[in-house]
């Protein structure tokens, strides 16, 4: 394949121009720039990330010259994902993408996807001992690795330092005290108020497609083990006394007025970013906004409420969308990419997340950051959904779920009355084909039907 000269090196692609663009771009052949090998490198991180992922593309062009990389920023969530199935599907993908790892199943791995080459990895320095071992083998799909992690993004407990000083719930090195328990969880909240004269925790409880709800579910609820799918993705899991009493503890933090209980996701931000509460659950993401706006604040994993310490995540991974003749140069230019990312992700990290490349957790400019090395031991605790084309971020799953949940913490559903409805939505969602799969037995994979449907402690 010859190289075509092209005029720019890097495009940064914004919002509805970006999705226009990069339509066009799609169909574009994989072409160099004055003899350098085309690199198109589209992802969906903005705001603070955005910046991050902009300063790492122009050092990694700066460094290699003679790679032509041009990077889009598309729409988050299901715009992104749309165009990015459909460029696989069309086989003129750009050379390499971001995927959310726990979407991978749906994702049509061998068909929308293609795998990389590990032994190229090595060479460039990144083995698959560098990862964590799970995390690393959700990117396996028949012993192909379809996705290299970048990072994984939990839930996490904000703290105000001031508020928490004034509660007496730090320690002597100023950090907060150890919480063992949901009985001394909510002890603490209940110091907080009578600090503060506020509900000792906020997080987002209700607005559009509002996730969190889910996510607090998902990561109490995997404390004590349970799972919401097979480990296949295909059949309900679910453990109803299990789910019950994470579902119960949720509904007493609104009830008893620990919990803010009516706030959308930007009510949560500007509650917390007012110094109005002690505590908040979200994910690492707002790191940035927070020691923006001068906050007296740190971060810590979330407690081990219900037994393990675990916290419900996702990562963020490259992937390497199908191309029909991908080049040898080509194709070593994303592995190069991805290698060097990898091995730069300490920049990324200032962003809150946690790098999932072993390696840079023991780096001495990672422990300076702070507070974002405080909480890198949940790279071994994290809890991703199991692998079903419905479940990972912005998916139908968070979304539906998140709704019924939601309304646990407002009050307008019963814990009971919202497993029920859970789980009705959750079996709808098996008895759905994957839109991205080619019939049964194809490779994205078509889940059960309900009658296929297990659970433990009779969930089905």
């Amino acid at each position: 394949m010859t190289d075509e000269p092209r005029l720019s090196r890097r495009k940064l692609l914004v919002g509805t121009g970006g999705l226009a663009l990069g339509a066009a771009g799609c169909a574009a052949p994989s072409f160099g720039a004055e003899g350098k090998t085309r690199l198109r490198y589209w992802h969906l991180f903005g705001g603070g990330d955005g910046a991050n992922m902009t300063a790492l593309v122009d050092a990694f062009a700066k460094e290699h010259p003679d790679i032509g990389l041009e990077a889009t920023q598309l729409q988050w969530g299901t715009p992104y994902y749309t165009k990015l199935g459909m460029a696989g599907a069309g086989g003129r993908a750009p050379e390499v993408a971001v995927l959310h790892l726990a979407r991978l199943a749906g994702f049509g791995p061998g068909r929308l996807l293609d795998p990389f080459d590990l032994n190229l990895l090595r060479e460039l320095g990144v083995g698959a001992d560098q990862f964590p071992e799970v995390i690393f083998e959700r990117g396996t799909v028949d012993g192909r690795q379809y996705a290299i992690p970048l990072d994984t993004h939990p839930m996490v407990l904000y703290y105000n330092t001031d508020v928490c000083a004034k509660a007496g719930l730090l320690g002597d090195d100023g950090q907060l005290r150890p919480v063992r328990g949901a009985r001394e969880f909510m002890d603490a909240l209940r110091t907080a108020k009578k600090t503060t004269g506020a509900p000792g925790l906020c997080a987002e409880t209700t607005g559009p497609d509002c996730v969190t709800p889910w996510r607090l579910f998902a990561t109490f609820y995997a404390q004590l083990g349970g799972t919401v799918l097979s480990p296949d993705g295909k059949r309900l899991a679910l453990d109803d006394a299990k789910a019950l009493e994470i579902l119960e503890f949720m509904a007493r933090l609104t009830a008893e007025g620990l919990m803010a209980r009516r706030l959308d996701y930007p009510g949560s931000i500007g509650v917390f970013n007012a110094g109005k509460t002690a505590f908040h659950l979200n994910g690492e993401w707002e790191v940035s906004t927070f020691t923006a706006a001068g906050l007296p604040f740190s971060m810590t994993r979330v407690p081990a409420l219900f037994g393990r310490p675990t916290a419900q995540a996702d990562c963020h991974a490259f992937v390497l969308p199908h191309q029909d003749g991908r080049s040898d140069g080509a194709n070593e230019a994303a592995h190069t990419f991805v290698a060097w990312m990898l091995q730069h992700s300490v920049d990324w990290a200032k962003g809150g997340h946690v790098p999932a490349y072993v390696p840079t957790l023991t780096r001495p400019d990672y422990l300076e950051l702070e507070p974002q090395s405080a909480y890198r031991s949940v790279i071994d605790d994290v809890a991703l959904d199991q692998p079903a084309w419905f479940a990972g971020s912005a998916s139908p799953m968070w979304i539906q779920l998140g709704a019924v949940f939601s309304g646990v913490l407002t009050g307008s559903r019963t814990p009971s009355g919202a497993l029920r409805e859970a789980k009705k939505r959750l079996r709808k969602l098996l008895d759905t084909p994957d839109p991205l799969d080619s019939g049964p037995g194809g490779p994205g994979g078509r889940a059960l039907g309900s009658e296929a449907l297990v659970g433990e402690g009779g969930a089905a």
